[in-house]
């Protein structure tokens, strides 16, 4: 009977070791390198943000997560709209994306790019740092990736060859690069402007042979692009939309860590995308604004728009705001309307 019992908890062991053993080879067999999607470079904040990242991995951890980076979204042949499907479906082990990017597969990402919903920085961190960032990362849990951290790339501000812009009559006809968002189509459409959708690498060359006359991106890509010597001599500060990074990770890839490694991976997160973040608002937040001053010493225009001018241009953008409202979700736009109507300045 004893011998019995012996080789019954014998096999039972066996058993268990079974079941158990490739769990844990799968939560200890760590790749040798993970890969992470930036659309820019480390010459822009949003670049620097993932390096800033990668590298507190690296040491936080001991060198058992070595992250590569992988900008100019070279790992999907540069289309940075198919970024977000490619992270979900382990093409991408881990982003540092743009709500604007990422929006056509989560609606609700769309928020950010309502015409005129933020006022200031105050705004945005209300938004992204309360109850709707947790609602928003909430969805993109379900949707299938990971969520840690916010960063930034900032107020995104227009620019062209042609003339200073003050007014929605002066977008008149102009031909303007947008990232592929219909909500971008619909807003630059409503000031009666020619929406362009276009990659990033394709719109250079575009705004240098004069095919296309403009632009709308955060002044620290204005700079770092250079893009004063392709023919963009006018710039106005006019922060119709502000563009959230979202620091997120493949679930699977997520899984496959340790929970220690985990919350150091969330905290290296959180970590860059603060000083990211501050990176992104050098030079325009302070009373001076020295950023202004140096893309002026290019020979570039820049004009700063009156509340009263800027009120035109919500004006013109409020039946593009209204349709949208309803196709990303009124309660969760409600919601971040209070938030900014209550925030401190």
């Amino acid at each position: 009977m004893k011998l019995r019992t012996f080789l019954t908890s014998a096999v039972a062991a066996a058993a268990a070791l079974a079941f158990t053993a490739p769990a844990a080879m799968a939560q200890t067999a760590y790749k040798s390198e993970y890969r992470m999607s930036l659309v820019l470079g480390t010459a822009f904040p949003w670049g620097k943000g993932g390096e800033l990242w990668a590298n507190k991995v690296r040491e936080r951890t001991q060198g058992r997560i070595n992250i590569k980076l992988y900008p100019g979204v070279s790992l999907i042949q540069g289309d940075q709209t198919r970024e977000f499907s490619a992270l979900r479906q382990g093409v991408i082990d881990m982003a540092v994306g743009s709500t604007i990017n990422w929006s056509p597969q989560v609606k609700q990402l769309n928020l950010f790019s309502l015409p005129f919903l933020f006022p200031d920085y105050a705004a945005v961190d209300a938004v992204t740092q309360g109850d709707v960032g947790k609602s928003i990362f909430a969805t993109l849990d379900k949707a299938g990736v990971v969520p840690l951290a916010w960063g930034e790339n900032g107020y995104r501000e227009i620019s062209n060859s042609k003339k200073a812009i003050k007014t929605p009559e002066d977008l008149k006809g102009l031909k303007i690069r947008v990232v592929g968002s219909p909500l971008f189509l619909d807003t630059f459409t409503a000031l009666g402007a020619n929406p362009t959708q276009m990659s990033w690498a394709d719109a250079q060359p575009a705004f240098a042979s004069g095919a296309v006359d403009g632009q709308e991106n955060p002044l620290s890509i204005f700079t770092a692009a250079k893009l004063h010597s392709v023919a963009q001599k006018n710039i106005t500060l006019w922060g119709y939309v502000n563009d959230p990074l979202i620091f997120v990770v493949n679930k699977e890839i997520w899984n496959s860590w340790t929970p220690a490694d985990r919350e150091i991976v969330k905290q290296a997160a959180i970590d860059a995308g603060k000083e990211e973040i501050a990176i992104a608002r050098k030079g325009v937040i302070e009373a001076d604004k020295p950023l202004l001053k140096d893309i002026s010493a290019l020979g570039v225009t820049v004009t700063q728009l009156s509340p009263a001018e800027r009120a035109a241009f919500v004006k013109a953008t409020r039946p593009v705001y209204d349709k949208w409202k309803g196709q990303i979700g009124t309660d969760l736009v409600n919601m971040a309307e209070k938030a900014i109507a209550a925030r401190k300045q």
